[in-house]
């Protein structure tokens, strides 16, 4: 990576590639270096500036007014450009029109609404854990952790708690793939499901109706709040939608994260066997540490001044969420000196893996509690997690993922 300073801006300049498939593989080593550039960085490739520090990254995510989300949370910039989907009336909308529909969603996904789910979901952990061991030989147990363990279980629970039909679940997870892709720039990654684009949001925007959902389910608790005047009928549908990538991809992502983790840090899966009661700890330090969301776009409301920088009004900034996660300026303590490691006594609150502000996930409390009861159902059985093979990427224009993760469970 080449670096450069614009005198008029006080801006470095780099010829960094963020999109390329090396980097979206392992974009470490440019995250450092986009940090140690600076706090505002501009990528000449893409004509759009860039936030890899965890301060600027933090403020400019929690600052709604100065850098907005209704232009597009994606590479495109609806100033310029009429977007080509539907933009998302959580993601890509600001207050007050933001406000109506996250309120919704909140409650129907707060801590209380999960609170009923945890028993079920617990049990449903056990059972796909006693499945994968039962008839188990010499004490260990091969598998895949990506399908069988961290696709498995949010698309076990999840989709039922929406209430959505059985029939074509099978799309799920390429309309996922697809509507996170599409947040990036034109090429190869982008294009890997644009045959299908039509019909797979076609298909899921059918499963959102309010005749086809479940009575009982989160769609139609979304649809009761627009019986209740509280969002307009027309975006009951679109927040079901929202929903389905709540608690299925980016969950998915950090369930595969942890397992990751405690695979190639079997200390801490010792640590976590000690003392059960780090399990949400341990979840927020995974995906801290791996950051399922990597990058979300932002576009400047005015010109703004970042430390003597300038980001003009209008210009896209590319938030590096997982670059900020692992920035040593927030992350480098006396107790914990490496931002790198992985490490369930760390402090992880704060991080912006998540988001931050009024656009923070709202789905978090369902991750954490799927995370949750997986992992649960394994401690008691498993004594350690090794890999016995590379694992494969799956790669993503904004959410780092897993291919293949193969795993020998050690049984306790």
């Amino acid at each position: 990576m080449s670096l450069s300073t614009h005198q008029g801006t006080g801006v470095p300049h780099s010829d960094a590639d963020p999109f390329a498939l090396d980097v979206l593989a392992d974009p470490l080593a440019m995250h450092g270096e986009l940090r140690d550039a600076g706090p505002v960085v501009y990528l000449d490739r893409y004509d759009v500036h860039a936030m890899a520090r965890y301060e600027q990254v933090h403020a400019s995510l929690r600052d709604w007014q100065r850098f907005e989300s209704s232009s597009g949370v994606g590479f495109p910039n609806f100033r310029h450009e009429k977007p080509w989907w539907t933009p998302s009336i959580l993601l890509e909308a600001d207050p007050p029109r933001h406000d109506a529909p996250y309120r919704v969603l909140k409650d129907v996904l707060s801590p209380r609404s999960l609170r009923r789910l945890r028993d079920r979901w617990s049990a449903d952990g056990h059972q796909i854990v006693d499945e994968l061991l039962t008839g188990a030989s010499g004490g260990t147990v091969d598998l895949d952790a990506v399908p069988s363990l961290a696709e498995a279980f949010p698309l076990r629970v999840f989709p039922d708690e929406v209430g959505i039909p059985r029939e074509g679940r099978e799309n799920l997870l390429p309309y996922g793939d697809h509507q996170f892709n599409a947040l990036g720039p034109p090429g190869e990654i982008r294009d890997r499901h644009a045959a299908r684009a039509e019909e797979l949001l076609a298909w899921v925007m059918a499963q959102t109706a309010r005749e086809v959902l479940t009575d009982d389910g989160f769609g139609a608790m979304v649809w009761a709040a627009a019986d209740r005047g509280e969002i307009l009928p027309e975006h009951a549908p679109m927040l079901v939608r929202a929903l389905l990538s709540a608690g299925l991809d980016t969950t998915i992502s950090g369930i595969a994260a942890i397992l990751y983790a405690f695979a190639t840090h079997p200390d801490q899966w010792r640590r976590l066997r000690e003392d059960p009661a780090l399990i949400r700890v341990a979840f927020d330090e995974a995906v801290r540490w791996e950051s399922p969301v990597q990058t979300f776009f932002r576009v400047a409301t005015s010109d703004v001044r970042i430390e003597g920088a300038l980001v003009p009004e209008g210009h896209k900034i590319l938030m590096f969420l997982g670059s900020a996660n692992r920035d040593p300026r927030r992350w480098s303590t006396p107790e914990h000196p490496d931002p790198d490691a992985f490490d369930i006594t760390r402090e992880p609150s704060g991080h912006v893996g998540f988001g931050m502000g009024v656009h923070q996930c709202v789905g978090q409390h369902v991750a954490r509690l799927e995370a949750e009861s997986l992992i649960t159902a394994l401690l008691p059985r498993v004594e350690r997690l090794e890999l016995v093979a590379t694992p494969r990427r799956h790669l993503n224009n904004t959410l780092r993922m897993w291919e293949s993760l193969p795993i020998r469970l050690h049984l306790a």
